[in-house]
């Protein structure tokens, strides 16, 4: 608006990819010879989202022809393939540039303007932020991606980590990636990654979401999975839980008491606690249990499956393969 000659405005609305029309305060304002550009802080609301309060600018300036995107400070570049756009371009995601295509060219109508304009998105202090994410393993430099399917964040997402989970995995195939390993936590993940010699962009952030990782690997094979992680949440895997946060699946010690032939196991209330009673035999057989549930849920698919049990000080319990 204000690069074809109208005012800034004090807010400003967009339609949403689902029809919903919020309407936003400009925070950001400035403009020079031949460009204007506009910001807005970023509500992620009770999300908790990394970039919450970050600032989103929006340069604009004439182009050669069409809409043309730019990385600018803060926003990363792809340098990996197997992402929605192409290896060189900016980490800006298909709906987004669509949105984007749609506002210029309904405003290129009403000013009487050839819809060319270069658009170069930037997020001060978006180079440190990104590397709270997953952005770097995923083969984004530089920033953050500008992201989006629907324009509405929901509160702590599991869809939007499983998501990530789903990303990572292309990147590796795109990249001819022969193994790649979901660990449940940082301990686990670096055990893992010296002991196979992985590279960064083969560790998967699986996290609680086996189920995610695993079913999404089912349908887009990678020759090899390791799955690692702690006796607790393997122990939950092993009895047939995907999702193996705590506040949504839980052990149950009376089976595993069975399955051990220790009555014992089943007064305790922690794996743990049955750990250091049953020691290395509940270990084997937890990760033996374990690997079953993941054959399970890749089902028929061409991927070799293992899985190592780490306990908190970084030492192996048990593999199974």
């Amino acid at each position: 608006m204000r690069l074809w000659g109208g005012a800034f405005p004090e807010a400003v609305g967009i339609t949403l990819p689902k029809g919903e029309r919020p309407v936003f305060a400009v925070a950001h304002r400035a403009e020079g010879p031949g460009w204007a550009e506009a910001g807005i802080v970023k509500d992620a609301g009770d999300d908790p989202d990394v970039t919450h309060g970050a600032l989103i600018v929006a340069r604009v300036a004439p182009s050669a022809g069409g809409v043309v995107f730019r990385a600018g400070p803060g926003v990363g570049t792809v340098t990996l393939p197997g992402l929605p756009v192409p290896v060189g371009d900016p980490a800006i995601n298909p709906v987004p540039r669509a949105m984007m295509d749609e506002v210029v060219a309904e405003l290129a109508a009403e000013h009487a303007r050839a819809p060319d304009v270069e658009i170069t998105l930037s997020v001060p202090g978006g180079e440190t932020i990104a590397e709270k994410t997953w952005n770097p393993r995923l083969g984004i430099v530089g920033g953050l991606s500008i992201l989006g399917t629907t324009g509405v964040v929901r509160p702590f997402s599991c869809a939007a980590w499983i998501a990530s989970i789903h990303r990572g995995i292309d990147v590796a195939r795109a990249g001819g990636l022969a193994h790649v390993a979901g660990c449940t936590g940082a301990t686990s993940e670096r055990v893992v990654q010296a002991l196979y010699g992985l590279p960064d962009h083969a560790m998967l952030d699986m996290g609680d979401f086996a189920g995610g990782l695993l079913k999404y690997l089912a349908r887009h094979p990678v020759a090899h999975i390791t799955i690692g992680g702690g006796i607790g949440k393997m122990l939950k895997l092993a009895q047939g839980a995907v999702d193996l946060h705590s506040g949504r699946s839980q052990a149950d010690f009376a089976v595993l008491a069975d399955r051990l032939g220790d009555a014992r196991l089943s007064e305790v209330n922690t794996a743990l606690e049955a750990y250091e009673i049953a020691g290395e035999k509940m270990a084997t057989v937890v990760a033996t249990d374990a690997l079953e549930r993941v054959r399970t849920l890749l089902g028929p698919a061409p991927v070799a499956a293992d899985i190592v049990i780490i306990d908190r000080a970084g030492r192996i319990l048990a593999r199974a393969s």
